[in-house]
């Protein structure tokens, strides 16, 4: 008997939410077919019924992570400052994905560093420019309302969404590559207040914002 429609469903989404744990883990190159298709608990023959190639798959979970983001999530919410630095303070989290329940799209950026895939450095472009989108839509709403200690000009706004993403990847980056916890400590909470003090955060609020030893204030 042909499985229903709610079934074939169903599986997609198992096997789309297990790539999208593997892949915000590991990265594209280290993660296969058949341990994804383990991680949902599907046979290795069912992938092809869903997805033609892994590269497919990928993309699916690229879109999805981009879509359900805290990242996107935040750019739809009240026009603050505060909001727009609870994304620069949830940097802290990306560097042990174990512990992340939904990973968001700047996972897909710091993993893919250096691949040379041709697919998936068109995808690790589309991310990088999305989320670039999202940042310079916030920055110049919130600017224009004069709450940032710039001007809205679209040129200064790029730049200044650059030096968010560069901070915030390449922090995490450099962090999941060290042993020593103390440094990957230093390094994001010297990115994270870099960042917010050129958001216009004054230095006294700094410490409470962040948290101790730069881990975010779960108030």
């Amino acid at each position: 008997m042909p499985y229903s429609t709610n079934h074939k469903t169903q599986s997609r989404e198992r096997i789309l939410n297990s790539a999208i744990e593997l892949f915000s883990r590991k990265g594209f190159e280290k993660v296969s077919i058949g341990q994804i298709m383990k991680l949902a608990k599907l046979t290795h023959g069912a992938f092809y019924a869903h997805f033609t190639s892994k590269e497919a798959l990928y993309y699916a979970s690229v879109r999805e992570t981009l879509e359900s983001s805290r990242a996107a999530r935040l750019v739809k919410g009240p026009l603050s400052v505060k909001h727009l630095t609870e994304l620069v303070a949830n940097c802290w989290n990306l560097q042990e994905l174990e512990r992340k329940r939904k990973p968001g799209p700047e996972t897909v950026l710091f993993n893919e560093i250096g691949n040379e895939n041709a697919e998936i450095r068109t995808l690790f472009e589309a991310s990088y420019l999305r989320m670039k989108k999202m940042l310079e839509t916030r920055l110049i709403a919130l600017s224009r309302l004069k709450k940032l200690p710039f001007e809205p000009d679209r040129e200064v706004i790029a730049d200044k969404s650059r030096v968010i993403l560069a901070s915030l990847v390449g922090a995490v980056a450099i962090a999941k590559s060290l042993p020593g916890e103390q440094e990957r400590q230093n390094i994001l909470n010297a990115a994270q207040r870099n960042i917010l003090l050129m958001l216009g955060v004054d230095e006294s609020e700094l410490d409470g914002m962040l948290g101790e030893a730069g881990q975010p204030n779960p108030a």
